[in-house]
C-alpha cells in the first residue's frame, strides 16, 4: 500500500476535504558511487574549513548570504526559523483557471491526492465537479518547511497536484540577452506551409508508455556486460549538422516524402516497380510500333518507284 508523505485539507469556499498526498513519480535514475580508480576505494566527502584542514561538525555549520566575495551576512538556525512559513495543514484554494491558460514551464513536480478516511464523498463530489468544469485550482499549501504554489486537476475521478514556479522563478525570453534575437527572420509563407505539413505528418496521439528512457537502458546493459568481464569499445557520437537556410525546402520536401514512405510501407516501393514496369512495356509497344510504321513507309515507296 502506498504511504503518504502529507496529509491535510483542501479548502475553498465554506468546502473543506480532507486528504492525503501521494508520490506521483518513482525516480528510475541508476545510482552511481564514486570510488578511486586503483582500488576501489569509496570516496566519502567530507566538510571542512576552507584554508584548513578542520573538519566543521554539522551543529556549528549556519546559512549566509554572499554580498560581495568573502563578505557574508549570517543567518543563524532561529532567525532562518522565525522567517519560516506557518506550519497549516490547508491546501487554500486561491482561483480556478482553465487547464490550457496554464504554461507546462510553470509546473514542477505531480502527486496524487486521495481520500482521508471518512472523506471518500465529498473528495468523489469535488473530483466529478472539477473534472466537469475543466478547470485547475491553484492552490497554495507549506510542505516540507517550504511554500509552494499548486495547481489541483482532476482526472477518471482522481486529484493530482503539481506544485508550480512561482512568476519571478521563469526566466522570460528578454533576460536571455542576444541568445534569442530580437527580429525574427522573414519566413516565406511555402516554407512555413511545408512546415506545417510536416508538423501534421508526425502528429499523433500521445502516448507515454512509447517514449523509454534509452540512456537508462544502454547503461544498465554496460553495467552488466562490464559485471561478465566483456570488453566495452566506445563508439563516437555524431552530432547532427544544423540544416542551413538555403537547404530548408529540399529539407522539407524529403521529409514529407520520408514520412510518406514510411507509411506506406512496401506497397509504395512494389508501386514504383508496377510503375516502372508498365513504363517499359509502353516503351517497348510504341517502339514496336513505330518501326512497324516506317516499315510501312518503306515498303510503299518501293511499290511507288517500281511502277515508274
Amino acid at each position: 500500500m502506498a504511504r503518504a508523505i502529507w496529509s491535510g485539507t483542501i479548502s475553498f469556499g465554506l468546502l473543506n476535504v480532507p486528504v492525503r498526498m501521494y508520490s506521483a513519480v518513482a525516480r528510475r535514475s541508476i545510482a552511481l558511487r564514486e570510488i578511486r580508480e586503483s582500488d576501489s576505494a569509496r570516496i566519502k566527502h567530507r566538510r571542512f574549513a576552507e584554508g584548513t584542514e578542520e573538519e566543521v561538525p554539522y551543529d556549528n555549520i549556519i546559512k549566509a548570504y554572499e554580498l560581495t566575495p568573502g563578505q557574508y551576512v549570517p543567518l543563524g538556525k532561529d532567525e532562518m526559523a522565525a522567517l519560516a512559513p506557518e506550519k497549516t495543514r490547508a491546501i487554500d484554494v486561491q482561483d480556478f483557471v482553465d487547464i490550457e491558460e496554464i504554461d507546462p514551464m510553470y509546473f514542477d513536480s505531480p502527486y496524487y491526492l486521495g481520500p482521508a478516511e471518512g472523506a471518500e464523498k465529498a473528495y468523489s463530489l469535488l473530483a466529478a465537479a472539477m473534472e466537469s468544469s475543466g478547470k485547475a485550482a491553484i492552490s497554495r499549501f507549506v510542505f516540507r518547511n517550504k511554500e509552494h504554489l499548486s495547481a489541483i486537476r482532476a482526472s477518471d475521478g482522481v486529484l493530482t497536484l503539481t506544485t508550480m514556479r512561482f512568476h519571478d522563478e521563469v526566466v522570460p525570453p528578454s533576460e536571455l540577452d542576444d541568445s534569442i534575437p530580437d527580429k525574427q527572420p522573414k519566413v516565406a509563407k511555402r516554407e512555413q506551409q511545408m512546415a506545417e505539413q510536416l508538423i501534421a505528418s508526425l502528429s499523433t496521439k500521445f502516448k507515454p508508455d512509447s517514449y523509454k528512457d534509452e540512456y537508462r537502458e544502454q547503461l544498465l546493459a554496460l553495467i552488466e556486460q562490464k559485471a561478465e568481464g566483456k570488453e566495452i569499445v566506445a563508439s563516437e557520437a555524431e552530432t547532427p549538422k544544423a540544416t542551413k537556410a538555403p537547404d530548408l525546402m529540399a529539407a522539407l520536401e524529403e521529409s514529407i516524402a520520408a514520412v510518406k514512405e514510411k507509411g506506406s510501407g512496401g506497397a509504395s516501393s512494389s508501386g514504383k516497380k508496377a510503375k516502372a514496369s508498365k513504363s517499359k512495356s509502353g516503351a517497348k509497344a510504341s517502339k514496336a510500333k513505330k518501326s512497324k510504321s516506317t516499315k510501312s513507309k518503306s515498303s510503299s515507296r518501293s511499290k511507288a518507284k517500281a511502277s515508274k
